[in-house]
């Protein structure tokens, strides 16, 4: 066969793992972060919610003033966790592409 017939097998065996069956994937030879980064990043942000949201409770608890001043300080801190989650992960798939764009220049592939 030739390269490009190895990579397009490759892809369709590739699609057709499932989620636990790369999970557990000891020879790391499948990649889940591309395809996860999405669930990754409303995760991330869904817990910067949660915690944003505490803060805010936790202070308005102790009184009104300290509630509004850990309102604007969680509305900030949550933007900048934004920032952050999303840099990072796009660095990591970036990474993540990088590899596997190598690994089909080289012909290497992921095969079994």
């Amino acid at each position: 066969m030739s390269d490009t017939a190895h990579v397009l097998e490759a892809s369709r065996l590739i699609e057709g793992k499932g989620f636990f069956e790369r999970l557990l994937d000891f020879s790391f030879q499948y990649f889940i972060m591309q395809k996860y980064a999405k669930l990754l990043y409303g995760i991330h942000l869904l817990l910067g919610l949660i915690v944003g949201t505490w803060y805010v409770f936790n202070g308005f608890q102790a009184s009104t003033s300290q509630g509004l001043l850990s309102l604007l300080l969680a509305v900030v801190a949550y933007f900048l966790w934004i920032l952050y989650v999303r840099v990072a992960l796009e660095v990591l798939v970036a990474v993540f592409r990088t590899a596997d764009n190598i690994a089909r220049a080289s012909g290497a592939g992921r095969e079994s």
